[in-house]
């Protein structure tokens, strides 16, 4: 199959990956847009797990304050060059997280800053409700929890709030594959009148 200058154009604006990755990805799908973007999304999550180790300490610090003047976090977003800190896309990204947090309401950046006493105690519940049934069936249940305890605690593990089919640990990882460097959300806080 022939692959057009506007298919690779509409993949690109789906995808954000590079023309050539777009045209290879095209053809290796044999023009089925779908399995290209799916191949690039595989590819993007090699390349970000690939630049997690290398050190990100350039970035943006980002507010936001909610309608009413009533929510605002502050967010820590690192890359790895001042360069693509100063991109509109990394600042829109940064935006789009600060937004998040104020929407999804998270604890926690990711699933390994949930303190131990947390994750024991979800355990412990589990357990004392449970308690007639099988261990194997114990240990599912808590797994269960804990999943859904990460999805609504850890800003990583949430759907994002503009697009409920992607996780904010996607989203990022698509941004890492575009930049082609590491981005880290390092840190944030939540302020919200009264609390």
């Amino acid at each position: 199959m022939e692959i057009t200058a506007q298919m690779i154009k509409e993949l690109r604006q789906t995808t954000n990956a590079g023309v050539l990755d777009c045209k290879k990805a095209l053809a290796e799908a044999n023009g089925d847009m779908e399995k290209a973007a799916e191949l690039l999304k595989k590819r993007g999550l090699a390349i970000a797990a690939k630049k997690a180790e290398r050190e990100a300490r350039q970035g943006l610090v980002e507010s936001y304050v909610h309608a009413g003047s009533k929510v605002a976090p502050l967010i820590e977003v690192n890359g790895e060059t001042d360069f693509v800190a100063r991109t509109d896309t990394f600042k829109e990204l940064v935006h789009d997280l600060a937004m998040q947090v104020v929407a999804g309401r998270p604890l926690y950046v990711r699933p390994e800053d949930v303190p131990a006493e947390v994750v024991a105690e979800e355990k412990r519940k589990v357990q004392e409700e449970n308690a007639n049934k099988p261990e194997r069936v114990l240990q599912q249940i808590a797994e269960g929890k804990l999943k859904k305890l990460y999805e609504e605690a850890c800003l990583m593990e949430q759907l994002f709030i503009k697009d409920q089919e992607v996780r904010i640990k996607d989203l990022v990882a698509a941004k890492i594959a575009a930049f082609g460097e590491n981005i880290v959300v390092r840190r944030f806080v939540r302020f919200e009148l009264g609390e």
